[in-house]
């Protein structure tokens, strides 16, 4: 996936604040599933909801306003309620390496309470 980073995207020091790195994850995410045939608004009126339980980041490199980043996302582990996504952003003009992270990612009920992963995500993540 690619972003083009503007100015709202950047703090007093003129580079991408950090945390809007998490939002272009869970863009990234709500892309790789999507990409994959599986909608996870269907899964949520399914009553599948999922939650961030972890999140792992090392930021290398700043980008700036006006920037084009790439976001690379692979699964990791998967158990039966909950995954890891492996994220890598790189700077599209000459792709040096701005972060790379997990995020961990649970399953759970309406109530709440941890629930096994849906058939069809389990496809896509194997």
């Amino acid at each position: 996936m690619e972003i083009r980073l503007y100015y709202e995207d950047t703090d007093s020091g003129g580079v991408v604040y950090y945390a809007n790195y998490l939002r272009y994850l869970e863009r990234a995410r709500t892309e790789f599933f999507r990409n994959l045939g599986c909608d996870v608004g269907v899964l949520m009126e399914k009553g599948f909801l999922f939650v961030v339980t972890h999140v792992n980041l090392h930021y290398h490199l700043p980008a700036r306003y006006n920037d084009v980043i790439k976001i690379e996302t692979i699964v990791g582990e998967m158990r039966k309620a909950s995954f890891i996504l492996t994220h890598q952003i790189f700077l599209k003009k000459n792709d040096a390496l701005l972060l790379d992270g997990q995020i961990k990612m649970a399953c759970l009920g309406p109530e709440g309470k941890p629930r096994r992963l849906p058939d069809e995500m389990v496809q896509v993540l194997k």
